[in-house]
């Protein structure tokens, strides 16, 4: 599955105040919670898990905190510039700016879930495509980039 088919506008943010990792993940899990603040706890507690497991930091600034939850009815995912890096703990050492969050139910295909994290770590090795992401001048540049950039291109038949 496309990671622009996880995604929806409101849950592409720019976080002027992001504090430390944990509250990175806490906004994270409030915005895949979505309209059902039920789902946040759960979605918190999960990307903690797997960040207890190792770091979901991959590099050049970019984290991809993400975890299964049978609280979740459907994947989902969003995204949040940080107006100041913060420690992820990252193979490379460098602070993340740019986060990646995605929550899947607990019986959603592992591959389907591996294929989604393959894209994004490809997207994300880009640096054209991260600068771009860095650059956007505000939030409907910025989502117009997320969800426009990944979609697959149309073949025009004469």
């Amino acid at each position: 599955m496309p990671y622009t088919d996880l995604l929806a506008a409101g849950r592409i943010v720019q976080m002027m105040e992001p504090g430390s990792r944990d509250q990175v993940l806490d906004a994270a899990a409030r915005l895949l919670g979505g309209d059902s603040p039920g789902l946040t706890p759960a979605i918190a507690d999960g990307l903690r898990r797997r960040e207890a497991v190792g770091s979901t930091g991959i590099g050049r600034g970019v984290a991809i905190p993400h975890c299964r939850s049978d609280a979740c009815g459907e994947p989902r995912a969003a995204f949040l510039r940080l107006a100041k890096p913060v420690d992820f703990d990252a193979r490379d050492g460098e602070p993340v700016d740019l986060v990646f969050a995605m929550a899947v139910p607990g019986d959603h295909g592992q591959q389907q879930h591996l294929d989604t994290l393959s894209e994004l770590a490809g997207r994300f090795a880009d640096a054209d495509f991260r600068e771009s992401v860095r650059d956007a001048p505000d939030i409907t540049a910025l989502r117009n980039l997320l969800l426009q950039h990944g979609a697959p291109q149309r073949v025009r038949r004469a």
